[in-house]
């Protein structure tokens, strides 16, 4: 699926644990692993500084992290001080990253309002997917557990469809990872789709199930054209709170989303779905920022 992956750590999210892990990325597709760390400007004094003692004690955490890389994937390590979002784009750039892993707190909209997030930052700049993780998950993981979701990121994803241009760009990003290697390391998927039960009115007629029904088996027919194994479910009831329900049971290794609306000005007034499920669910997320970014 992806290739070339760049993990972003601040070392308190744990994800330079990851280091640990190289052979099993391998075992999931992946040939190239980038660790990056940014160390904020010093700025003491008038002038905003590199501040060179946190760089090379980061460089160091970093390199015996890492350790000797006896796998066939090629590891880099890169600390660099300055903005977080400029640098990581920076760095993508030049590693041609197809995948940035973030870690992210849950958190709600009024905290990102109040002191920001990376990922929305990122989601607006960049058309590159990013794989947000739980830290807590990243902790409390025994060493046995991590390998076998390193070894299977990607393995089965749960998907929301809803009918609109957005879901729609979703599946054909999902449909374009599945062509690259049929059956091998993406292998099944399953597609929701929660009708919401509200009574607020709508400006779009509302979808019947059967109706849904039939949307979700001709995209089904489509995906499983590429080797997918595909699975669908259509619930009524809140969204988000029923797509978090299918999750529980539904054994996946990540929920894929995407979003018109990430980091603009209508999703400080309504919060989208695509962002109540990277601020809610305990399941890492695959976001692909919208054609529109």
């Amino acid at each position: 699926m992806f290739e070339k992956v760049l993990i972003c750590t601040d070392f308190a999210d744990g994800l330079h644990r990851l280091a640990n892990f190289v052979s099993s990325f391998g075992l999931a597709g992946i040939k190239e692993i980038v660790f990056l760390h940014v160390v904020p400007l010093y700025e003491k004094g008038i002038i905003p500084r590199v501040d060179s003692e946190k760089i090379e004690q980061a460089e160091t955490r970093l390199t015996e992290a890492v350790g000797e890389n006896i796998t066939d994937v090629e590891v880099k390590t890169v600390v660099q001080s300055g903005k977080a979002v400029e640098t990581i784009l920076k760095v993508a750039q030049t590693y041609k990253s197809e995948l940035i892993i973030l870690g992210s707190q849950s958190r709600s909209l009024l905290t990102e309002k109040l002191v920001g997030s990376t990922m929305v930052d990122l989601s607006r700049q960049t058309r590159v997917p990013l794989l947000i993780v739980r830290p807590q998950l990243i902790w409390a993981y025994t060493c046995e557990e991590l390998a076998l979701r390193c070894q299977h990121l990607f393995r089965s994803l749960l998907i929301p469809y809803n009918g609109s241009q957005v879901a729609d760009y979703l599946v054909q990003q999902i449909k374009h990872l599945a062509e690259k290697e049929p059956g091998k390391f993406f292998q099944q998927c399953k597609l929701c789709w929660i009708l919401e039960n509200s009574d607020r009115p709508r400006i779009t007629q509302k979808i019947l199930p059967q109706q849904a029904n039939e949307t979700l088996y001709a995209i089904k027919a489509d995906l499983e054209s590429v080797n997918l194994q595909v699975d669908t479910e259509i619930r009524e009831g809140s969204c988000v709170t029923e797509f978090l329900d299918i999750a529980v049971m539904a054994d996946i290794s990540a929920i894929a989303v995407s979003s018109g609306t990430m980091g603009k000005l209508q999703e400080w007034l309504i919060s989208s779905f695509a962002a109540e499920i990277l601020r809610r669910s305990w399941y890492p997320v695959l976001f692909f920022p919208s054609q529109n970014s």
